[in-house]
């Protein structure tokens, strides 16, 4: 099914909508005009020598006088329009021309709104898009926030097993912030959890994260998941995650989101 729809006029009384009123040609406008900038924050190898074998592709929009808006002053509005498909896709296409131009970060990890997992045809178009580039799928990861995955299962199984069908892999975002996190995992396929940063920011002072985490790992070494622990901010917790055998992390104490020009060595 179509998931671009006409949607109802936004709430005025939203601040997030504040100044996006009526602006759907706005929005198209961007996606188009190349009005968004690709950023992205890479994931450290905590036990190998990878160094960086993953980083996040994030979304900014440019604005005037050069300003970029981070995602939470404008993603409403591509929700608010049910554009998110739309602007998915272009978060995609714009991964897979970086792949093509450097393979300085391996591979990439994409996330997916609510409103994409229901989009039938967004996972043809991925491999259309790697088909295109005469890349391998394995080159892209796809996320899914757990609050989507408890909301919608069947609905994101679906596209799990989609996705996973064309070689790209699957990721659970915000892992453990559910209280039953570990159900789903019967019937999603997923390859990596990304442990949510409410348990990563706690697992020094908070015998209750450090349980958990633990438990996490035990799950991640029984279903060989890889793990990412998320919002690393603090180099104690580096090492403690480190100390505990986790194998990926990710966070401003490891490094901001930056352009993804600065990171690839290429042309965004």
């Amino acid at each position: 099914m179509s998931s671009l729809g006409e949607a109802q006029g936004p709430d005025e009384s939203d601040p997030k909508l504040a100044g996006w009123v009526g602006t759907r040609a706005k929005l198209n406008q961007a996606l188009s005009q190349n009005k968004l900038v690709l950023f992205c924050q890479p994931v450290l190898d905590l036990q190998g020598a990878a160094n960086f074998p993953m980083a996040e592709a994030l979304v900014r929009l440019r604005e005037e006088e050069a300003a970029l808006l981070p995602p939470g002053e404008f993603l409403p509005v591509f929700e608010h329009y049910r554009m998110m498909p739309a602007l998915d896709r272009w978060v995609v296409g714009k991964v897979v021309r970086q792949l093509m131009q450097s393979a300085r970060i391996p591979r990439f990890s994409v996330n997916v709104s609510a409103q994409t997992l229901e989009d039938q045809g967004f996972p043809q178009f991925v491999a259309d898009a790697l088909l295109a580039a005469a890349l391998p799928a394995s080159r892209l990861v796809f996320e899914i926030d757990e609050s989507d995955v408890h909301a919608r299962l069947g609905i994101a199984v679906r596209f799990a097993e989609s996705i996973k069908d064309i070689g790209c892999g699957v990721l659970i975002d915000g892992f453990g912030g559910h209280e039953d996190s570990f159900a789903p995992l019967k019937e999603l396929r997923v390859d990596y959890l990304k442990v949510d940063g409410s348990i990563v920011r706690n697992i020094i002072r908070s015998p209750a994260a450090q349980a958990k985490l633990n438990a996490i790992l035990r799950l991640g070494k029984t279903l060989e998941l890889g793990l990412i622990a998320e919002a690393v901010e603090e180099q104690d917790i580096l090492a403690r995650l480190k100390a505990l055998g986790v194998g990926l992390a990710q966070g401003f104490g490891i490094c901001k989101p930056l352009p993804i020009a600065a990171l690839v060595g290429e042309s965004a």
